[in-house]
């Protein structure tokens, strides 16, 4: 594989719209990725919360070729088998009676507005489709999902917007009950903010959105795109606040690196659609399905979700030894294995020293450094890891 070659290529062929590192990884394994030049890094982003059983685990690769060696696509004209087992696993574990498949979480927030909003009209008026999201959130970059993303930058240049959106400040219930009113169809939030600094929702602030909705006659939807599928600690993050809402999106983790994401709700608001309300032509596709039942089974009979606790909780631990020892480490965010340490200044050149040693970590919001690893990381790596960034650290207090 020739590095160069690649790069120059894909400067030359694809559109600049990633700031790409002059990386190119050959192979994954477990918590391992291996560059084009024999260089071995350690993963505490996973894809972007991804790759939650590792990089090309076994089973899913088993499910993977032995799906795409009977039929790899087929029409929604006709029952999936992958699709019909994916969405019982779905439904059976969660707060849900149906389940929808699109090819992303960006869709899957399309279709969820969507969704709402048929629902509403049809219930009570089509007067009643305003959708209200919170101050940090990030839901997607396609037209209605950036109309909840709170986001200036991401905006600029590609308006006007659609309307009938607005926000309210989160964690904040007296704001979200301002900003609920009897035209509101649905609220969304992220019980965990991965983008918006990762930032956990309050118990409190669950509890009085799905009080505000229910009062309202509003949808509450939760998106875990990002904190969902054991990532939090819980095998969805809603759980931690004991409500239960009435839409939920999915992506990321569902299957492990195959394209794929989820609508899931209950019954009464599913009936909102009848065929032809909704679809896509690759959603729910028989290999990305079968992908995602292997994904799903492993991580429910594992209980995935109580080792995304425990090591989250000394991986929490471990940064706090940072945050004590530095002034400008400010604090641990986050849940499980979606963590953050809130930094004084921009992480950047921290992600970059970082990569120098071997770690890839990320920065978002700024100055928030995320951890989001595969679930199945060792505390060993979380030991390595805390090492260089104590090393790192260092390095700016001498400074």
């Amino acid at each position: 594989m020739d590095k160069q070659n690649i790069i120059d290529d894909g400067e030359k062929y694809l559109m600049y719209n990633y700031k790409r590192l002059p990386m190119v990884f050959e192979k994954g394994e477990g918590c391992k990725l291996i560059d084009s030049e024999g260089k071995v890094y350690t993963d505490f982003l996973a894809g972007i919360a991804v790759d939650s059983l590792g990089h090309s685990p076994k089973v899913v690769v088993d499910a993977i070729i032995e799906q795409a060696q009977k039929l790899t696509h087929v029409s929604n004209y006709f029952w999936i088998d992958s699709q019909v087992k994916l969405a019982k696993i779905l439904v059976e574990n969660s707060f849900a009676d149906k389940a929808f498949f699109c090819n992303s979480g960006t869709e899957a927030i399309e279709a969820a507005i969507k969704l709402a909003r048929k629902y509403a009209s049809k219930n009570y008026g089509p007067e009643k489709n305003e959708i209200v999201a919170m101050s940090g959130s990030f839901h997607g970059r396609t037209f209605g999902a950036l109309s909840i993303t709170d986001s200036e930058k991401y905006r600029a240049g590609i308006g006007p917007m659609p309307g009938g959106f607005k926000f309210a400040k989160f964690n904040d219930i007296e704001a979200l009950k301002a900003a609920v009113t009897d035209k509101t169809c649905a609220v969304i939030l992220e019980p965990i903010q991965g983008e918006g600094g990762v930032t956990a929702a309050e118990e409190a602030f669950l509890k009085a959105a799905k009080e505000i909705c229910t009062e309202k006659g509003a949808l509450l939807i939760v998106d875990e795109i990002q904190c969902g599928i054991a990532r939090s600690g819980k095998l969805f993050a809603y759980e931690y606040s004991g409500i239960e809402p009435d839409i939920m999106t999915l992506a990321k983790a569902i299957a492990n690196g195959l394209p794929l994401g989820a609508v899931l709700a209950t019954a009464k608001v599913a009936s909102a659609w009848q065929p032809g309300d909704h679809g896509s032509t690759f959603g729910g596709n028989p290999v990305a399905c079968a992908a995602g039942v292997a994904t799903m089974e492993t991580i429910v009979n594992g209980k995935m979700w109580e080792t995304a606790a425990d090591t989250g909780a000394y991986f929490a631990q471990k940064l706090q030894e940072l945050v004590d020892a530095y002034p400008f480490a400010v604090k641990v965010k986050g849940k499980g294995l979606l963590i953050g340490l809130e930094l004084a200044f921009e992480g950047a050149e921290t992600v970059s020293k970082a990569l120098e040693e071997g770690f890839i970590i990320n920065c978002t919001s700024g100055k928030v450094l995320r951890f989001v690893p595969p679930l199945i990381i060792e505390k060993s790596d979380i030991d390595a890891l805390v090492a260089v960034l104590d090393k790192i650290f260092a390095g700016y207090a001498k400074a």
